[in-house]
């Protein structure tokens, strides 16, 4: 969530492209990363260390999944129903209307990019756990794959549907 806010507050404050300010966040993130770990790749035994999810157990890594899924949804389900949430909301669907309704569309952007920051953060650490490892440079490819995916397709679709475009 703190790393959103930092994403946030360069793209709000700042005024730097999301994109830009999400690589600029992310270059950050890989040198703390490198230092809390002390190694690019760190084991994550399911013998040394107290964990929720492992291969070893992959029927009890499911169900336990489906239910902290359940819950996720469950808490994000009430939380977009408050007066704050429903902001969130409208400042993604439509920034100008939002802030022609005088919400604080910079406060809601940071908002929405720290949750979404630290849904990321929960399900890696998670994904750590199962796969038994941690490495520095595991979701670099993802994002470079997913951010060309984005510019390709908003430049074949169009910028209104962005959606589309990463589904392409």
């Amino acid at each position: 969530g703190l790393c959103g806010l930092v994403t946030g507050l360069l793209h709000t404050v700042l005024e730097i492209p999301a994109i830009l300010s999400g690589i600029l966040t992310q270059l950050a993130l890989w040198s703390i990363n490198l230092k809390i770990m002390g190694q690019a790749n760190r084991p994550l035994s399911a013998r040394n260390f107290p964990v929720i999810l492992t291969q070893m157990k992959t029927t009890e890594a499911i169900i336990t999944l489906v239910i902290i899924a359940a819950a996720i949804i469950g808490l994000l389900y009430w939380f977009f129903g408050t007066e704050m949430g429903c902001a969130i909301r409208a400042t993604g669907s439509n920034l100008n209307m939002s802030r022609a309704q005088g919400i604080n569309t910079n406060l809601n952007k940071v908002l929405g990019i720290m949750l979404s920051n630290g849904l990321v953060a929960f399900s890696g650490a998670f994904l750590a756990q199962y796969q038994g490892f941690s490495d520095v440079s595991g979701g670099i490819g993802t994002m470079v794959i997913g951010l060309a995916s984005i510019i390709v397709g908003e430049a074949i679709f169009g910028r209104k549907s962005t959606i589309f475009a990463a589904c392409s």
